[in-house]
């Protein structure tokens, strides 16, 4: 479906089971032969009812909700909504799809995930996978749009309706790179390869492609205008409203630094990626935890102290517990068969995170590691009705560590000194030893933090991407070389047909 017919069907949150089904697993990781069977996609999207359609019906609709304040929160709400969709941050660029294409999960006997984790990305099943993923997110940056159209914020100078369109264009942005971190070659490899439609209006109108170069420039204005709008967030942001409460959840003005450090970083732009980084770490209310605190703090909820944006999402536990708690569904994902090496690289001390992230389980009379790390214990004890007040259910997307591996890698060349400072202070949170005087600290060691911290999380496919780095497979029989083979997903067959 392309971006044309997403603005003629565009519809409320609705959840989609992922393409990516499978042969089912029985115990033991044996499975029982038959067709891999495709999934229903994209079922509901036609729905005229919604606020959002621009049918004339819909349209009236729209306008009407979108002028009052009440409403636009509303729309914005439905906006993070979206994000936690299956097909999106709610499993497949969060703890399975990105995740299998780091090859850091596998589900032996699965026809969708074997496909995946081999790149096959002419097979019907992904070109199918791909393209929920594309549609779903220029749906929902269409939802944005609408936002960024009403009057109340297109032209906004006072709060709150700066506060509404600086979290809308960076919500924009923040899908936008997503995309051309999936669908187009790496930026500083290509600056004029072709990249995506960069959508900025609620329209019939389909864009145009453009260079990836453009594309980052829109990611890039949109971001920074947000910056300047947010900047009087940290006033306002312990006033009793609803809508202000829980910037964890929203695009605030830190995880707006946090996606321009990223964004910078893709781009090779150092000295501004470190700047960001850096504002982050020393000027947002968020810190390291104390390695005390590893265990459970992100599982299946927001990380008090680390999170600079996440997803609220209720229901994250039941998709968790299928896919990464139990082994015999038939969706269910097993980590890499050498992950426990790079947690336990260095005999002394314990990397705090290996207890917390993973557990083993009994299946058969053998046993096998599970990546625990986002299971909530209060659902699994069934003892929800326990669990603090102040805990937020859902899905980590951006953590302060992140912040401390950027910094670290801009200045390995320029100051190495002040890299292992960075790299030095997560490894101490982590109960693991820093760094001596005379110890070298290479980006080997970096990117292995940022693989044992970020693991399950969906950061370690652009990670790799980003260097150009060959990936080996999750059992260590195949290495595959960097190439645009790996790292891009083709665009969407039908994104290209009916184009006007």
């Amino acid at each position: 479906m392309n971006i044309k017919n997403i603005l003629s069907h565009i519809t409320h949150p609705i959840e989609h089971m992922s393409p990516l089904t499978a042969r089912k697993r029985l115990p033991l990781g044996r499975t029982h032969g038959g067709r891999t069977l495709l999934c229903a996609l994209l079922i509901g999207l036609s729905s005229c009812n919604s606020f959002l359609d621009i049918t004339p019906d819909g349209q009236a609709k729209r306008d009407e909700m979108l002028q009052t304040k009440s409403g636009i929160e509303d729309a914005l709400y439905g906006v993070y909504a979206q994000l936690r969709q299956s097909n999106l941050y709610g499993c497949e660029l969060s703890i399975r799809g990105v995740e299998v294409l780091a090859q850091n999960m596998t589900c032996p006997g699965n026809d969708g995930i074997e496909m995946l984790q081999a790149y096959d990305y002419e097979k019907t099943d992904i070109r199918s996978w791909a393209e929920s993923i594309w549609t779903l997110m220029y749906n929902n940056i269409s939802n944005t749009n609408s936002v960024l159209q009403t009057d109340l914020v297109k032209d906004a100078t006072a709060f709150p309706f700066t506060t509404y369109k600086g979290e809308a264009l960076a919500l924009r942005a923040f899908m936008h790179f997503d995309l051309v971190r999936l669908f187009t070659p790496q930026y500083t490899l290509n600056q004029q390869a072709s990249g995506i439609p960069y959508q900025t209006e609620f329209s019939l109108k389909t864009p145009d492609f453009e260079s990836l170069q453009k594309n980052y420039e829109h990611i890039l204005t949109d971001l920074l205008e947000a910056e300047q709008l947010l900047k009087v967030e940290p006033v306002h942001q312990y006033e009793m409203t609803a809508f202000m409460n829980d910037r964890q959840t929203h695009l605030n003005l830190y995880a707006v630094w946090g996606t321009l450090a990223r964004v910078y970083l893709t781009m090779g732009n150092k000295e501004k990626a470190l700047a960001y980084a850096d504002s982050v770490i020393t000027k947002s209310p968020y810190c390291l935890k104390e390695k005390t605190e590893v265990i459970n703090d992100v599982a299946g909820v927001l990380s008090q102290k680390e999170t600079l944006f996440g997803v609220y999402f209720g229901d994250f536990y039941s998709t968790t517990s299928e896919l990464l708690q139990k082994r015999t569904f038939y969706q269910s994902l097993d980590p890499r068969d050498d992950f426990m090496d790079y947690y336990e690289r260095e005999s002394l001390p314990l990397d705090y995170r290996t207890s917390a992230y993973f557990t083993q389980i009994e299946a058969g009379g053998q046993y096998f590691y599970r990546l625990s790390k986002f299971t909530d214990i209060y659902e699994l004890n069934g003892i929800a009705g326990s669990r603090p007040a102040e805990q937020i259910l859902g899905i980590n997307l951006m953590r302060i560590p992140e912040m401390y591996y950027i910094a670290a890698e801009c200045l390995l060349e320029s100051d190495p000194a002040r890299a292992k400072t960075y790299y030095n202070k997560v490894r101490e949170h982590r109960g693991l030893n820093t760094l001596g005087a005379s110890d070298q600290l290479t980006q080997e060691l970096i990117n292995l933090e940022f693989f044992k911290e970020y693991f399950g999380e969906g950061q370690q496919f652009y990670n790799y991407k980003r260097q150009n780095l060959p990936i080996v497979s999750f059992d260590g029989k195949k290495t595959f070389s960097a190439s645009d083979k790996i790292y891009v997903i083709p665009i969407p067959n039908s994104e290209y047909a009916n184009r006007y």
